[in-house]
């Protein structure tokens, strides 16, 4: 599936200049509920703050969706929660309904959402930042359209071609059981076919990087790892 695999590698301690005409690069993190994107987004962040780097953390639904309050309170509102194992906290029920008029509503929604995105990215860059991490990104949202008529098609690469592409894109790929036990939001068998559309993005974005299901700190140095193989600021 394109993993990134545990290898033996020199310690995460690279360096990185700032050259001019710098274009800081976008890191994204993406995958099911329960990843453990928060966790890796603030471990990077940290490193790379500690390393001298002005880092811009930018939340998807908080920051750059648009009306995401609204959003979210109508889906909570109308798409009830529900109960899925007697004396257990209701599961959401948002995600994983796909009504042809909620897929149209969405779909409006997401491309105002690229189009913020693009003036977000470009507004961070010219902040002088040296890197932008997104906790998500357009890919969370790609992963809701199941359909593959034409017509579904064009509207994804419409979306790609709007969204600034990163140069590490990540996806943390889990178990959905593991995801389920440590953040029971959603019923497993929606988790479970949510992680396949994630894995199976990288048929529309090649360059996804997947990371597959490891501990904390194996995550973190696969994560930067690649950005100091990769990156053009290496030194």
């Amino acid at each position: 599936m394109g993993e990134l695999q545990a290898i033996d590698a020199p310690r995460c301690d690279f360096a990185l200049a700032r050259p001019e005409n710098h274009k800081a690069p976008i890191i994204t993190f993406s995958g099911i509920d329960g990843a453990g994107k928060t966790t890796q987004i603030t471990n990077l962040s940290g490193y790379l703050s500690q390393a001298g780097y002005r880092v811009a953390r930018v939340a998807f639904w908080d920051e750059v969706a648009v009306l995401p309050k609204l959003r979210a309170g109508v889906s909570l509102t109308v798409l009830r929660r529900s109960v899925a194992v007697p004396g257990q906290f209701p599961l959401r029920n948002d995600k994983n309904v796909r009504t042809w008029y909620l897929m149209l509503i969405r779909a409006f929604f997401y491309f105002l959402d690229a189009l913020r995105l693009r003036r977000t990215v470009t507004q961070l860059r010219s902040d002088g930042r040296d890197f932008i991490i997104f906790d998500r990104y357009i890919y969370d949202q790609l992963v809701q359209i199941r359909s593959r008529g034409w017509i579904a098609r064009a509207y994804i690469r419409l979306l790609l071609r709007l969204a600034p592409i990163p140069e590490f894109p990540f996806i943390l790929d889990a178990s959905p059981d593991d995801a389920f036990a440590r953040k029971p939001e959603y019923p497993l068998d929606f988790m479970r076919s949510y992680r396949q559309a994630f894995l199976s993005l990288r048929a529309c974005v090649p360059h996804l990087a997947i990371v597959g299901p490891s501990s904390v700190d194996e995550t973190q140095r696969l994560i930067v790892q690649r950005i100091a193989e990769r990156s053009p600021l290496r030194t």
